[in-house]
């Protein structure tokens, strides 16, 4: 029996769209990247680009368990002496949720080109008007716990 290689010539990609709404950051974000890497299909090879797009809608409603909302902090530093700046998940969520989603995503993707090419296929809005209609993405019900 042979084993099935993948190409990029060969890839069908979909659209699907996924409801943040009461869902867990991390079991969304996982969820999320193994659509993006293309884990999801028969097909997955890890050395191609395999994945598909996704547009997550109602980022405002995503939810941090435990104190995580009150204790967990973003940290990123500028570059330059004593640049290393914080913020907390409250105020990032307040002031824009999608970047909480982008960088939990992120963060599970490969750490390579190949993952760096898989985040541009995702798009995330805070509520239920996305840009993305034309598409016709398929709504994907996720695993996990809904509050």
């Amino acid at each position: 029996m042979k084993t099935y290689m993948a190409n990029p010539a060969t890839v069908e990609r979909k659209w699907y769209i996924v409801d943040a709404a009461n869902m867990p950051l991390g079991r969304l974000a996982s969820q999320v990247a193994d659509i993006l890497t293309g884990k999801n299909k028969t097909i997955y090879t890890p050395h191609v680009d395999t994945g598909d797009f996704v547009v997550v809608i109602n980022s405002d409603k995503v939810v941090l368990t435990g104190k995580k909302l009150e204790q967990k902090t973003m940290r990123w530093h500028t570059g330059y002496i004593g640049g290393l700046k914080e913020v907390g998940y409250d105020t990032l969520m307040a002031k824009d949720s999608t970047k909480v989603i982008e960088k939990a995503v992120k963060g599970m993707l490969p750490k390579t080109s190949l993952g760096r090419k898989q985040i541009t296929r995702l798009h995330v809005y805070k509520d239920e008007n996305h840009k993305q209609q034309a598409q016709n993405p398929e709504a994907v019900v996720l695993k996990g716990v809904r509050k």
